[in-house]
């Protein structure tokens, strides 16, 4: 598996290029972008002086975020579409394979015609990210307050999630199995073992406060090792299914943190290798 660092839990960074230097001096081996951030650095280096950044912080570009808002309107989604591209071209060309976004677990709109919807743009969506040989992580999102935020109950498991992606039928559009959404789901070490290797695209890893599940709020998590998710069998039971993919920090919360990105930073390799060792990962 490769450690995977993102902005999520640091506070200010400045920038892919700071993002970079903070994952080579803590451990990690590659780390989670923006296309906007990913736009930026190229635009302001070109293409070759940012492949020869990562190459020279031994860092890989490991996913970026899906710069479509597919949940949405017709017209936010169409206008997005261009972004896509871009980004797409940009990322494919620096080694990167995966794009990945998330949905909400209830909606106001007509459970139907959500989901005839939302599957016709994954589908597109799948088959364009395809043109670049990448693919779409898709996050199912557990905490029990947002699964009654709206009117109607949605998806919210990966069962749930991987029987909609066999609908949506591109196989280069799979899951992100996130520790988080894994806890507060309820789901278990079997789920994971009962899931197709093939449909893990990319996986967070974050950690819950010590407070009842259905109390646990999506913008308040933990570092690593600092909450109650089992992570070491998490982790082991991904090893079991030899998942050899990305795992990424992503650390939400209420407030912005008050240390500087470097000492977000280090606390977060800190977390990632003492929950690396006790699962006997490399």
């Amino acid at each position: 598996m490769i450690k995977s660092l993102s902005a999520a839990g640091l506070g200010k960074v400045n920038g892919l290029p700071h993002l970079i230097e903070l994952a080579a001096s803590n451990g990690f081996s590659a780390v989670e972008t923006t296309g906007k951030d990913l736009r930026a650095f190229v635009d302001l280096e070109g293409i070759a002086a940012v492949r020869t950044y990562l190459k020279r912080y031994n860092i890989q570009l490991g996913a970026v975020t899906l710069p479509v808002e597919w949940r949405q309107d017709d017209a936010s989604f169409r206008n997005g579409l261009p972004n896509l591209l871009i980004e797409a071209d940009l990322a494919s060309q620096l080694g990167c394979q995966t794009f990945f976004t998330y949905f909400m677990p209830s909606t106001d709109n007509k459970i139907t015609s959500h989901l005839i919807q939302l599957s016709q743009r994954l589908r597109l969506l799948g088959k364009l990210l395809a043109q670049y040989e990448m693919n779409l992580a898709l996050e199912y999102v557990g905490p029990h307050h947002l699964r009654h935020q709206w009117k109607h109950p949605f998806i919210w498991t990966a069962a749930d999630t991987i029987a909609w992606l066999d609908l949506v039928g591109e196989a280069n559009v799979g899951i992100v199995l996130d520790s988080f959404h894994w806890y507060t789901s309820g789901e278990t070490l079997q789920t994971i073992a009962d899931i197709e290797l093939s449909y893990i695209k990319y996986v967070h890893l974050n950690d819950a406060r010590d407070i009842p599940v259905e109390d646990v709020l999506d913008n308040d998590r933990v570092y690593p090792g600092e909450g109650v998710i089992p992570l070491t069998g998490f982790l082991k039971a991904l090893q079991a299914k030899h998942y050899k993919g990305i795992v990424t920090q992503e650390i939400l919360s209420i407030t912005e943190p008050q240390d500087t990105a470097e000492q977000l930073a280090e606390r977060s390799g800190k977390a990632f290798r003492n929950v690396f060792t006790a699962a006997e990962i490399e």
